[in-house]
């Protein structure tokens, strides 16, 4: 049976899941569906658009379905709404109670700080793991149905480097929270990386001798082996799970050792 505290998180923030949920699964299932009305128009519309730009963007064509996939889901607005679903679930997890000054409520309870704070994430880390795994789920269903060529196993590995990435950023910014107990900290912090990481990838992909930049940013671990066309990357995987896990570790420990503000 689930601890009590994972089933108070999930009630607390039901509807707030819900939106979430909702929110991904319209944006997977609208822009999937569009692919039949695209095809006919995808050359025109990559001619005109500079290849600078597709690299920036980190799509490698328009006119194949991995490419198309790759440019509406898991490029750029695929990730940055799962990632913000991500920052905003760990937000609530320790700087939300804290800062409203719920904690001492919470603590009240008969487990300790670091059981606690397990509780917390696992809360926020089990909804946001259903989240993230929508669109790969839904394109599970969608992708043959609608005819696109594509391995469904390649779609199952890109789905799964976006449920690792969330991880990776979930971690951090609980880890965030863990230490600051403020929710601006949290976003703040949490987001300026996301984009850095962003700029990172897309940078080292564009420009001579900035390659090793790549190497730095958990998007390069994502969607930089090009899993949609090459399949599964067990290695990339372990390592946003293994930042995830370290992050999330790192923020017990430095919550169980603070002074809370309650």
């Amino acid at each position: 049976m689930l601890p009590a505290l994972v089933r108070k998180t999930w009630r607390d923030d039901r509807l707030a899941l819900t939106g979430w949920a909702s929110g991904v699964a319209a944006f997977t299932a609208i822009y999937t569906s569009f692919y039949s009305q695209f095809q006919g128009a995808a050359e025109l519309k990559q001619d005109a658009l500079p290849q600078g730009m597709l690299d920036f963007l980190g799509i490698a064509d328009m006119l194949s379905p991995a490419g198309y996939l790759q440019a509406t889901i898991f490029s750029l607005v695929g990730p940055l709404l799962v990632l913000m679903c991500a920052i905003t679930l760990a937000a609530r997890t320790i700087a939300r109670p804290e800062e409203d000054g719920g904690m001492e409520l919470m603590l009240a309870n008969p487990v300790s700080r670091a059981a606690f704070a397990w509780q917390r994430a696992v809360a926020a880390g089990s909804a946001l793991t259903g989240i993230a795994a929508i669109p790969g789920l839904l394109l599970m269903i969608i992708v043959p149905w609608i005819g696109m060529d594509i391995p469904l196993s390649n779609v199952a590995a890109a789905s799964a480097g976006l449920v690792a990435m969330v991880w990776s950023f979930a971690g951090v910014a609980f880890l965030v929270g863990a230490a600051t107990g403020k929710r601006a900290a949290v976003l703040g912090i949490t987001g300026g990386l996301a984009v850095a990481a962003y700029m990172a990838n897309a940078i080292g992909g564009m420009l001579d001798g900035w390659h090793w930049v790549r190497w730095l940013s958990p998007f390069h671990y994502f969607i930089g082996t090009d899993p949609l066309h090459t399949g599964w990357h067990p290695a990339e995987l372990l390592t946003l799970v293994l930042l995830g896990a370290v992050t999330t570790t790192a923020g017990v420990i430095v919550f169980d050792r603070r002074d809370i503000g309650v």
